[in-house]
């Protein structure tokens, strides 16, 4: 990707604030035109910069009352990508992780309820071949959530 400049920093922070701005609106913000806006968020995102646009849906709403992160500890590190594909399986499993510290892999997951949490840590997490120890840590509130803030040199005015 090349250089992200002002401009490219300035479109991040509008649209990670809201995905779903008309690009007229973000190039009346900028100062530049539609089509201005339309080839950098192009750009962006064919760099790996934007890496997503959907939406968050609460999992609440669809009966997932348990959130959990899930330290799991592997015979060894090498197995990671092949525990990752097992885990891919797993519809439950949003974010996988491989770490430092005291687990190989973080894994987040959702359960509806303690019965579905036990069967996915017991029946299916702790029968990849592998996994030799898992800790359990249950959210009981997210108290935050957002995205990595995107600073940017405000224009000096005349």
């Amino acid at each position: 990707m090349e250089k992200i400049d002002n401009l490219d920093k300035k479109i991040l922070n509008i649209l990670s604030k809201n995905a779903r701005i008309p690009f007229k609106d973000v190039a009346a913000e900028c100062g530049v035109s539609r089509a201005a806006i339309h080839q950098r968020v192009q750009r962006l995102i064919e760099g790996d910069v934007i890496t997503g646009s959907g939406f968050d849906v609460n999992p609440k709403s669809l009966g997932y009352r348990t959130c959990t992160y899930v330290g799991i500890t592997l015979e060894r590190g090498s197995m990671y990508k092949e525990v990752v594909k097992r885990l891919e399986h797993i519809p439950e499993v949003v974010e996988c992780h491989f770490t430092t510290g005291p687990y190989t892999m973080m894994v987040k997951l959702y359960a509806r309820d303690n019965e579905q949490l036990m069967n996915l840590l017991n029946g299916q997490l702790q029968e990849i071949p592998g996994v030799v120890a898992t800790e359990t840590l249950i959210s009981l509130e997210q108290s935050i959530k957002r995205e990595i803030p995107v600073h940017f040199e405000e224009a000096e005015e005349a």
